[in-house]
């Protein structure tokens, strides 16, 4: 496998959208490693460190991560996504069923693996606002090209621009989204069509992100989503 295949994670299969594709297999999970709960809808519940598992089970333990505060409590019984990174930095899904909820630990039973069918619908933002591409040897980013960003969602983009480019191109994106601190990320072209004449909409598919980097964007998209802003949420720090 390449380098560049290795790290966008997936096989030539001609994929209709931008989303990674996610094996129907269960992820190695470990104890220790950070995992998200969230509803259906894609909205965040918490964050929290796996304290209990075995490998063959279907039942998770999360327990607060070190120095954070307490988690929010679910019904019993309502059913949640969880969303983790393995360590080959594969994004995955899973679904599950609140058994306990306390502020300190959160348990679920019946724990499967997200379809991909339903992975594909995962929250995506709607913008449509300027963003800039640059050539990967463009080290010094002096030949931007202007383009708009139509939406956005962890996996990748969509992206309109009068710049004609192929598809399995490889591409840097550059995203300032509000006022939140500017994000770049490393991007393969791997849907193209002709939107309009002379206009051409990419399906852009993110390498994969590292764990940080896929939290920070994830509050930063669910914070525009509900219109809240707050500082203890934005990255004033520039660059990941």
């Amino acid at each position: 496998m390449g380098f560049f295949a290795s790290l966008f994670g997936r096989s030539n299969s001609g994929s209709e959208d931008y989303e990674n594709e996610t094996p129907g297999t269960f992820p190695d999970l470990y104890n220790g490693m950070t995992l998200d709960l969230e509803t259906n809808e894609g909205h965040h519940i918490l964050t929290g460190r796996l304290s209990g598992y075995t490998e063959g089970d279907t039942a998770l333990t999360l327990e607060r991560l070190p120095g954070a505060l307490s988690f929010d409590t679910r019904e019993m019984g309502t059913t949640v996504v969880v969303r983790g990174v393995s360590e080959t930095m594969t994004q995955f899904y899973l679904r599950g069923t609140v058994q306990e909820s306390t502020r300190l630990v959160c348990r679920l039973k019946d724990v499967k693996v997200k379809a991909i069918s339903e992975q594909r619908h995962d929250f995506r933002l709607q913008l449509g606002i300027p963003v800039t591409m640059y050539q990967c040897a463009d080290e010094a980013r002096s030949n931007p090209e202007e383009c708009n960003l139509v939406d956005i969602s962890t996996g990748g983009a969509c992206i309109e621009s009068e710049y004609l480019h192929a598809q399995d191109e490889v591409l840097r994106l550059r995203v300032k989204l509000l006022d939140y601190a500017p994000m770049e990320f490393l991007g393969e072209v791997i849907r193209v069509c002709e939107y309009q004449p002379g206009k051409f909409r990419y399906g852009f598919l993110f390498a994969q992100l590292k764990e940080r980097e896929l939290t920070e964007l994830t509050r930063t998209l669910y914070n525009i989503q509900i219109g809240n802003r707050s500082p203890w949420m934005r990255s004033e720090s520039g660059h990941w």
